[in-house]
């Protein structure tokens, strides 16, 4: 007897085909097939639904703001979007996951808090070089963040070249994957200056300080370095249809780069997006002119972005609508939003939705060695899903399960995620989350898992 069949469009990373089932014992796929696969506690019939692979949201920042979110919110909102998996990354306002006992630390609050599966990045302390990398590996991250530009010397330090070498060649023992935040810091930071000696506090100056050469030659630094000492490269958070045009050059030498964009560089732009909401727009990299996002929606299709993601953090409010473009946070709150917008993208532009699996679900769990763990419909891997009905109502974004009362994609009006499961539970039902804190788990990456 099995627990749980359904039956549905079920979405592969290859093809959707109409009325195929999923079965599900002992919270695992067992099959999926067009076959009805016989007697089950629970049937679901999700006739003109799409039933997605839980999504694996390859960048959160769960904890930048000490005291506001924790893993008991940014899970909540996961499971309300689908997302069955996320990846925290190591910036946390207070510990930075940069050795054994932060990581421990990390997946202990994992463990009393989440509602869904969660992944940790580590990272290094310049001070420390590389001498912690494998204590980290050991203690279970699923691959590390360093960044070429710096946004604070203790939480969010710059990674010099040459210590991002040494760090890049300690990593690429282990076979992990070295992702890295992709903005010049010299030019930022000499059009910082020259902007605010300009008086300039308008919805430009970040995009002018930001610039597209800054992110365009840190990207070409990262995948260098990757190329000289044998590790995954991976640009976490690409901007640029040149970005992704580099990246495809690395491939095409045989080397091991991966490319990464952010699910709001697809849906915004510079000219209608930070024109009109500002400081709730910044990010870094900056969203870019309209241009660039039909780029990036182009490569999409082409099948050359390896991972979508969102970049979530809930700042609050009071450091996102300041005037003077400059002295606000960088991103926002997006965890609920990245299933059904890129659903809704992917179908407006006539894209084949087994894309978005890859790219949300199949692709970022392969990236972080979950390969037959999660992100599929393969037997064996935990029954993470969601239910997507289009022919239900659109959801109106509001109301946000994260702490944050605001949200860039406020007013969108999106696919409902009608249900969401996690290892074969229902976790959420379209109104409630219905699992307690701590029923997520810390993931660890597979020892040699298939890439």
């Amino acid at each position: 007897m099995l627990d749980l069949v359904v039956r549905g469009d079920i979405v592969t990373p290859t093809v959707v085909r109409r009325g195929w089932y999923a079965s599900v014992a002992d919270g695992k796929i067992v099959s999926v097939t067009q076959d009805d696969p016989g007697a089950a506690t629970e049937r679901l019939d999700c006739d003109g639904a799409l039933v997605f692979p839980g999504a694996v949201d390859a960048q959160v920042h769960s904890r930048s703001q000490k005291g506001r979110e924790n893993f008991i919110f940014s899970t909540k909102a996961a499971a309300a979007g689908g997302v069955t998996t996320i990846v925290d990354m190591p910036y946390d306002e207070g510990l930075l996951v940069c050795d054994r006992d932060s990581v421990e630390q990390k997946a202990a609050d994992i463990a009393a808090q989440a509602h869904v599966d969660v992944g940790v990045y580590g990272t290094i302390r310049p001070q420390d070089g590389v001498s912690k990398i494998a204590e980290q590996v050991a203690a279970g991250v699923c691959g590390f963040k360093f960044s070429t530009f710096g946004t604070h010397p203790e939480r969010f330090p710059r990674i010099p070249p040459f210590l991002m070498a040494e760090a890049f060649a300690e990593v690429a023992k282990s076979g992990l994957a070295a992702g890295v935040h992709n903005e010049n810091e010299e030019i930022v930071k000499t059009q910082i200056e020259r902007i605010k000696a300009a008086g300039r506090t308008d919805y430009l100056a970040h995009g002018e300080t930001h610039t597209p050469l800054s992110e365009l030659l840190a990207i070409a630094e990262i995948y260098e370095i990757g190329a000289f000492t044998g590790c995954r490269s991976h640009v976490v958070h690409c901007s640029l249809g040149r970005g992704i045009e580099i990246c495809n050059s690395y491939k095409r030498q045989g080397y091991d780069a991966t490319v990464e964009v952010c699910i709001h560089y697809f849906l915004f732009d510079e000219d209608n997006t930070v024109r009109v909401r500002g400081g709730l727009a910044k990010g870094n990299p900056p969203l870019r002119p309209s241009v660039e996002k039909q780029k990036l929606w182009h490569f999409l299709a082409a099948g050359d972005i390896d991972l979508v993601s969102t970049d979530h953090v809930a700042w609050s409010l009071d450091r996102k609508n300041n005037p003077d473009m400059l002295a606000n946070s960088s991103g926002g709150p997006s965890l609920e939003v990245l299933v059904p917008a890129f659903v809704k993208g992917c179908t407006d532009r006539g894209i084949n939705l087994s894309i978005a699996a890859r790219v949300l679900s199949h692709n970022p769990a392969r990236h972080f060695r979950l390969t037959g763990q999660k992100g599929a419909f393969l037997a064996g891997a935990d029954a993470d899903f969601s239910i997507i009905d289009p022919s239900l109502a659109p959801w109106r974004v509001a109301n946000s399960k994260t702490v944050s009362d605001w949200s860039l994609y406020d007013g969108l009006e999106l696919p409902q995620v009608k249900q969401t499961f996690l290892r074969g539970k229902r976790i959420w039902d379209g109104k409630n989350v219905l699992n307690a804190p701590g029923e997520g788990r810390f993931v660890r990456p597979q020892s040699g898992a298939s890439r």
